[in-house]
Parts: structure tokens; C-alpha cells; sequence
């Protein structure tokens, strides 16, 4: 005789409050890193780093203004229970194109690790955000 017993798997239908404050917790760290970044990139001092990547970059300082600007953006929408996909896209977005950069601008393939790295933290934090500890189960 067949055995017809299925494999059911235990999950939690609430989260719990433990579960909620760490990814709320961890949203807020992706969320000060981005708005940090961002802010750094209006740094003028010509021997500031970003003013010289910029410059090896050869678009423009006033691209450097842009990507700050999109990160902050990103960092607060990113924040919004309501905004959090759109935030998450315009961070993704950012770096991907600051990957691109280190390999086929700057030629650096080591540091394209740094926004890849930066890009699974907001991924997480999307999904976490999106599915995890933060929704209330159907």
C-alpha cells in the first residue's frame, strides 16, 4: 500500500516582534549608508575622492551631483513601506552602473565588489521588505 502522507513544512503565519525590529533595523543601516554615500558626493573640495572619480569618469561633475542626488532619493524611498520597490530599483540601478564603471571606465574589476556587495544589501532589504519579517501573511 502506497504511502499518501504529503510533507507539510511549519511556517510562522504572523512574524514576530523580533523578526520586524531586526528588518526594520537592517533597513534602516541600508537606508543611513545610501544617504551617506549620496551626501558625500557633494563634497567640492577638488582632492575629495569623488570629485576626482568623477573626473576620471569624464562625464561631468555635474554627474556626480546626479548620483548623489539618486542615491539619497533611493535611501528615502527606500525607507517608505509604500516606496520601498522604487527605492530599491534607483539604488539598483546605481549600482549597476557603478560596477560597469569600476570594470570598463576605471579598469578596477576588484572594486566593482563594493557596489555589487551594496546592490545584495538592497536586494535583501527589498525582499525582506517585500516578503519577509515586515508583511502580515494573507
Amino acid at each position: 500500500m502506497a504511502d499518501t502522507r504529503e510533507l507539510q513544512l511549519a511556517i510562522d503565519d504572523e512574524p514576530t516582534a523580533v523578526g520586524v525590529v531586526l528588518a526594520w533595523a537592517a533597513r534602516f543601516v541600508v537606508v543611513a549608508a545610501f544617504l551617506f554615500i549620496g551626501l558625500t558626493k557633494f563634497n567640492n573640495d577638488p582632492r575629495s575622492e569623488w570629485v576626482r572619480i568623477f573626473a576620471r569618469i569624464g562625464l561631468g561633475q555635474w554627474f556626480r551631483y546626479f548620483t548623489g542626488s539618486v542615491q539619497i532619493l533611493g535611501a528615502l524611498l527606500l525607507a517608505l513601506p509604500w516606496t520601498l520597490t522604487f527605492g530599491a530599483f534607483l539604488l539598483v540601478c546605481t549600482m549597476i552602473g557603478a560596477a560597469i564603471v569600476d570594470i570598463f571606465v576605471m579598469r578596477s574589476p576588484g572594486f566593482a565588489l563594493a557596489p555589487l556587495a551594496l546592490l545584495g544589501l538592497v536586494a535583501a532589504t527589498w525582499y525582506a521588505g517585500t516578503y519577509g519579517a515586515t508583511r502580515r501573511r494573507q
